[in-house]
C-alpha cells in the first residue's frame, strides 16, 4: 500500500511542483571498446557530450527526488525529435553513494511500469533512471506514426541499436555523479524492455548488473516454435523470409547472440510458467546459455505476472544491493 500511495503522488506531483532552472553537465565517456570486448555494433569512442538536468518534482514525503535529463543521441536518425534522449531520474535523497539502476520499460511505453520500479528502487535506496527508447515518448515526431519496432525489420533493429547506445550515454552519466555507485550500476528491463536490457548488459562495461523480466533470447526460434505464430512463419517464409533469413537480421539485436559476454554479468532472470506473449523457451534458452543464472519463475500469464510486482521487485532490490 504503501509504495501505491507513493505512485499516486507520483502521478499528481507534476500538477502541483514547478521545474527548476536547467543545470548543463559535461560528461566524459571514457574507455577502449574494443579492449573491453564490447559487440562491434554497440562500440563508441572516447567523446563528451552534455547532459541538461533540472528537477521536475520533489516527493517530501518519500524522500525521493525526481530529475528531468536530456542528452543527445550518439546516433542522427532521420526524425530530430528522436535525436534528444529523455530521462527521469528517480534518486533517494539520503547523504550516501547509492547502486543506480537504468530502467527500461515495457512495448506499451507510457512508462507507468517503469516509474512505478524506478520509485520502488529509490525507496529501497537504489537510484534508479528511467530511459525513454528510441521513438518512445517526447522522441517520437508530433504526428508521426514511427515506433521503435515495425515491420520494416532492419529499421527496427536500427532504433533497438541506438537505444542500446543511448543507455551506454545514460550508463556514463550516472557514472558520472557523485551520488551514485559507479561500481553498483544496473539495469532493470521488463518484456520489451528485458530485451534491450540484456543488450545494454552485454554492450556497456559499466553495468555490473541485470534483472531482466519476462524476457530472454534465442528469439527467431523461440517465436518460431510458439502455436500462436506457425502460420504468420509459414506466411514469412512464402515471401523469401525465412527462419535463417530472419536470423541473419534480427541475431544482433538477439541477447542470446552475447551470451558469452553476460556470462560475466550478475544476472537475475525472472519468467512466467505460462507466458503467452514471450515464449518461456526464450528465457530457458538464455538462462543456459549464460551458465544458469539465479532464475525466477511465477506461475503467471504475461499480463497476469503484474499480481507479482512486489515479490518481483523485492528480488530485484536485492540483486542490486548485495
Amino acid at each position: 500500500m504503501r509504495c501505491f500511495a507513493l505512485l499516486v503522488g507520483l502521478l499528481v506531483a507534476p500538477l502541483v511542483g514547478a521545474a527548476d532552472a536547467i543545470t548543463s553537465v559535461t560528461v566524459a565517456f571514457t574507455g577502449d571498446d574494443a579492449k573491453a570486448g564490447v559487440p562491434e555494433p554497440f562500440r563508441l569512442a572516447p567523446h563528451t557530450f552534455t547532459a541538461e538536468v533540472s528537477q521536475k518534482f520533489d516527493l517530501v514525503s518519500s524522500g525521493i527526488e525526481v530529475l528531468s535529463v536530456t542528452f543527445p543521441s550518439p546516433v542522427k536518425s532521420p526524425d530530430a525529435a528522436n535525436n534528444t534522449v529523455h530521462a527521469e531520474f528517480f534518486r533517494p535523497k539520503k547523504a550516501g553513494r547509492h547502486p543506480a539502476v537504468l530502467v527500461l520499460d515495457i512495448l506499451q511505453g507510457n512508462q507507468l511500469v517503469a516509474r512505478s520500479q524506478a520509485l520502488w528502487l529509490a525507496q529501497h535506496d537504489v537510484s534508479a533512471l528511467v530511459v525513454y527508447m528510441a521513438y518512445y515518448g517526447p522522441r517520437r515526431p508530433a504526428g508521426g506514426k514511427e515506433r521503435m519496432l515495425s515491420p520494416d525489420l532492419p529499421k527496427s533493429v536500427a532504433n533497438v541499436t541506438q537505444t542500446v547506445l543511448d543507455c551506454r550515454r545514460a550508463s556514463a552519466w550516472l557514472a558520472s555523479r557523485a551520488d551514485v555507485d559507479a561500481t553498483r550500476i544496473g539495469v532493470l528491463g521488463t518484456s520489451l524492455g528485458s530485451f534491450i536490457g540484456g543488450l545494454v548488459a552485454a554492450a556497456e562495461p559499466r553495468v555490473s548488473r541485470a534483472c531482466l523480466l519476462l524476457g530472454g533470447g534465442g528469439l527467431v526460434d523461440s517465436f518460431s516454435e510458439h502455436p500462436k505464430a506457425v502460420v504468420f512463419v509459414k506466411a514469412l517464409s512464402l515471401i523469401g523470409l525465412t527462419r535463417e533469413r530472419l536470423k541473419a537480421i534480427i541475431d544482433p539485436v538477439d541477447p542470446l547472440t552475447y551470451a558469452a559476454t553476460l556470462k560475466g554479468k550478475k544476472l537475475l532472470l525472472v519468467a512466467a510458467s505460462r507466458d503467452d506473449v514471450v515464449p518461456p523457451a526464450a528465457m530457458r534458452r538464455l538462462w543456459e546459455a549464460t551458465d544458469k543464472p539465479k532464475m525466477v519463475w511465477i506461475d503467471a500469464t504475461h499480463v497476469g505476472a503484474a499480481a507479482f510486482l512486489f515479490p518481483m521487485m523485492r528480488a530485484v532490490t536485492d540483486h542490486m544491493i548485495k
